[in-house]
Order: structure tokens, then sequence, then C-alpha cells
């Protein structure tokens, strides 16, 4: 294998490698929790932990906008985590936002001042990709067995349920509720009555509803729990001397008695519960017992891991060729039957235009050689909807779908790379887009789209005889072998078309036939 081949980048060797430093930090909604482990002999040595309650969904107004405040106690927050991790190198740390930055109206402004204080940049993932990586966090602190897993993590601003089997995630549900908010919307003022509790666990019960028949009907041999509210509900039973190993339907019954008996958040006299966590722990123990009745457990036991813990054995995956979102396309490829032949060919000319490239261009990031790999492999995608405006329907898809892990952002990057692939590229949408760097998505479609051009034919075997491919700052010149455009009066013509659309984005793009014969570089 070329270790400079675009197509096979090199990763470490776990095997070989002495010891890989990797950090994950997870933004949640009532909680930042920063890991820091080493990956050597195959397994994870934890290195650093670091908690902040910054109760980032307490700061959302009626309009879904954290207050300034709020921002400020968060970056004030990342600014201490950040002074552990920001040497670690690029692609070594991963830093994901859950409920309240998917909910937020300025969650990509703070999004955008947190990678910069970190140093590294932040994601915000779904739902359903945040449940995959808290079940593949829990299933790694787990005894590896043939058990099937129902794992529940309560966070502050969502409730993830997951089935699943060893390592692999079978059934998920990210539902719109959570610690922080069934708190403030049901007992507020710190306020705990009966009344307050039966309409909390009623609220939750209504939003498992449509979940609770598959589940069932699917069935499991063990109910796990994870996170804060969840590990804070089993130290408090154990405390009270109501089971030390596990959480059960009657110590949760007696833990709801003992709050109502107190009546107040500040009165609560209970060992084991963080007084942090107080505000918050009435909400999350309303829906942990409308997860008990919905769903019939009578037992549930705790795993150490969770959602940062998943982070960090996805991104060793990342690092060792165990990437998700390659599979993740190629399922995708054989799901919505891509000529498969016509996107590799598309790929290799896509990929080899941008090694040419890169230096003048800027575009030296391993991460926009993958992106442009997606996106080549996934451009035909929406042909399996309809032919006419299929760009369109293949963006549509890859804006929307559940894409195991991809975060929010990726998704919108390949969904426009594959909207921009044909036809007049959408000016506004490119140029206009919210996304960091757009300059580089510009470019990357501009490779994609002459790419698609030279392979209009479907003539896989036939590479493009390009023998000279010069890049400026503002220009790209394409020098085919003698005769070849004049031979292909069609791909001529796409190419002068696409000379015209590029110069509304003032880049120069010229093209002709060498006036000699000579041997042809492999595109770079």
């Amino acid at each position: 294998m070329n270790p400079t081949d675009p197509e096979h980048p090199r990763t470490p060797d776990p095997d070989t490698d002495p010891g890989t430093t990797i950090a994950a930090l997870d933004l949640g909604s009532n909680s930042f929790h920063m890991i820091v482990a080493r990956f050597a002999g195959n397994r994870l040595m934890v290195l650093d932990r670091l908690k902040d309650m910054v109760r980032l969904a307490a700061g959302l107004d009626a309009n879904n906008r954290l207050s300034p405040q709020v921002v400020e106690r968060a970056l004030a927050s990342l600014e201490r985590m950040g002074q552990r991790v920001r040497g670690l190198p690029e692609g070594s740390v991963r830093v994901v936002g859950t409920n309240t930055l998917r909910k937020a109206r300025n969650g990509l402004a703070f999004v955008e001042r947190a990678s910069a204080v970190l140093g590294h940049e932040v994601e915000i993932i779904s739902g359903r990709e945040e449940a995959r990586l808290i079940y593949l966090g829990v299933s790694h602190s787990l005894e590896d067995n043939q058990e099937r897993r129902l794992v529940v993590d309560i966070g502050g601003g969502s409730t993830e349920v997951i089935l699943g089997r060893q390592f692999q995630p079978q059934t998920m549900d990210s539902l719109y509720m959570g610690c922080v908010g069934m708190s403030t919307e049901f007992f507020p003022g710190g306020r705990i009555t009966a009344a307050a509790m039966k309409a909390a666990e009623l609220a939750a019960r209504q939003e498992l509803a449509p979940i609770v028949a598959r589940y069932r009907s699917h069935g499991w041999d063990s109910a796990i729990g994870a996170s804060g509210t969840i590990l804070a509900i089993q130290d408090v039973a154990a405390a009270q001397g109501w089971g030390s190993e596990s959480i059960t339907a009657d110590a949760l019954k007696r833990l709801q008695a003992r709050l109502i008996d107190a009546g107040q958040v500040d009165r609560l006299a209970l060992p084991g519960l963080p007084s942090q966590r107080a505000p918050v722990f009435s909400g999350g123990v309303a829906i942990l017992a409308a997860i008990f009745k919905s769903l019939g457990i009578k037992q549930m036991h705790t795993a150490s891991g969770a959602l940062r813990e998943g982070l960090l054995w996805d991104l060793l995956g990342r690092q060792h060729q165990s990437d998700i979102r390659e599979q993740t396309v190629a399922d995708l490829s054989a799901r919505y039957h891509v000529d498969l032949d016509q996107a590799l060919a598309v790929r290799g000319t896509a990929l080899r235009l941008l090694t040419a490239v890169a230096p003048a261009w800027q575009l030296t990031d391993p991460d926009l050689a993958q992106l442009l790999r997606w996106a080549a492999q996934l451009h035909e995608i929406g042909m399996d909807i309809a032919y006419s405006q299929y760009h369109k329907h293949g963006s549509y898809l890859l804006q929307n779908l559940d894409m195991p892990g991809f975060s929010r952002t990726e998704q919108q990057k390949l969904a426009l790379l594959v909207r921009s692939h044909r036809r007049k590229p959408p000016r506004a949408v490119l140029a206009e887009t919210a996304l960091e760097k757009p300059d580089e998505l510009i470019r990357l479609a501009l490779l994609l789209r002459c790419a698609v051009v030279m392979h209009r034919a479907r003539e896989q075997a036939e590479v493009p005889p390009l023998i000279e491919i010069r890049a400026e700052p503002g220009a790209l010149h394409l020098e085919f072998n003698q005769n070849w455009l004049r031979h292909h009066p069609l791909t001529r013509l796409d190419l002068a078309e696409e000379a015209r659309f590029w110069s509304d984005f003032g880049i120069k793009l010229s093209f002709a036939d060498s006036e000699t014969t000579r041997g042809t570089a492999a595109l770079g």
C-alpha cells in the first residue's frame, strides 16, 4: 500500500504503536465531561477525567437561544478543559454537542467560539448518533457476552434507549425528554409534590409510548443504565439500603416517596446525591420510573461507560481503519442501488485531481480527501428515487438520513457536494453557507464536477488522459493528451459550460489538448 495514496491513508497500528493518547469531550445539556486516555495493548488506560456542571439546557430562553451568561460559563469551562487537550494532535480529540446544541438557534455560533477555545473542532451529533455512541461506550465497559441488552441513558435534554448485542446496537431511539427539562417544567423552584411527580411520570410515559411495543416485542436479557442521573439513583438507593448492585422498581418507588416527603430540593438529605445534581434529580427519577413501568423493567444494572467512552472507541476505530462512516457509505450505496463501477471511477478521478491541486488550493487536510471520496461514491444516490433532479433527491437524503458515525456538519457538507455535482452550481447555497471555510467546499465541488464530466460516457475502463494539471489560487488548467478532447466533443462542451459557471465564483477553469503526444500521468 502506498502511504501517500489518498484512497488508503496510513493509520496507526495498535500492535506496533507504543501508545496513542486520545481524548473525548461530551458537551451535554447538564454537564461537560472530558476523558483523556491512552490506547496500548488493545485496551484504554484512563489518564485524566474532568467534569463541569455547566447546565447548558437551563440557559435556553423561550426562543431556544442560549443566554449570554450560560455561553460565557460554558466557554470558561472549555477554556479550562482546553488546557489539557490543546497540545494533542489533530485527529486525536473528538468534541461533540448533544441535545441542547441541537436545539439552540445560536448553537452554530457557540460551536465556532468553542472550537476556537479548545483548539479542536466541536461537532453537533444527532440523537440517534448519540445513542449509537452511548451503546458503544456501555458495551465496552461490560463483559463481552451474547446477551441482548437494553441500554438506557437519561441526559439533561434527551433520553436514549438502545437494544443491542455485544458491540452492535440494533434498535435505537433518542427521546425529547431529559432531567433538566423535566425538572424545570414539573418541579419549578425546586418544589416537589405528589401531583407534580405523577404528572412528570405520565408525561415521560407519553413520550415513551411510540416505542414501547417495538422494544417489548424484541425483548432483552438484561437492562443497563448509564450516565449521571441513573448512576446517582443507584448511589442513593445503595446508601439507603435499597440494593447495592442494581436499581429495582421497589427502590424507585421508595425514592419517589422520599422526594415527595422532602417537598423541596433544598431540603433533600439523601446520602449519595451530589449537591450539584439535586436541582435536576426529581425530573430524572420521574423519567426512570416511567421507563420501568412502560417497559416492565424489574431490575436495572449500571455501567461506567457512556457517551464519552463511546467517543474514544469510535475515534480509535477511525484511527485504525475501522471507521463506522466507511460502512455507512457502503451500506447507503447498496441500499440505494448506486452504480458502484461508475461511482468508483468518479471517485478515483476526483481524488487524483485533489492530490494535484491540494498544495496550491490549501486542501491538504486529510478530512477533505475523505469528504470528497464519500461525496463521489454517493453522488448518484438520488437516482434510486428519480433521474429527474436526482442531485436534489440525493442531497435531501444525505441531509436527513440517519448516518451512523457522521456529525450533522459532515452530513450537511456531503449533502451540499452532492447537490452541487451537476446542473448549475447553487451559488447562493455554496457561497453563503454557514459552514466554516466555505471556499474549501466550493473547490471540492469543482473537482467533483470535473470528475463527473470526464466520466459522463460511463466507460469506466477509460481513464481520461490528463497529462498536466496546473492550479493557482483562482485558476485550474487541465491539459489532455493530443486530440482526446477533439474525439470527445461532449466532454469539451461540458467543460466549456463548467468554465462559464465557475467564473461566477472567481475561478478560471481552462482546458486544452496537448500540442504533442506525451506519456500520460495518472491524473497526478
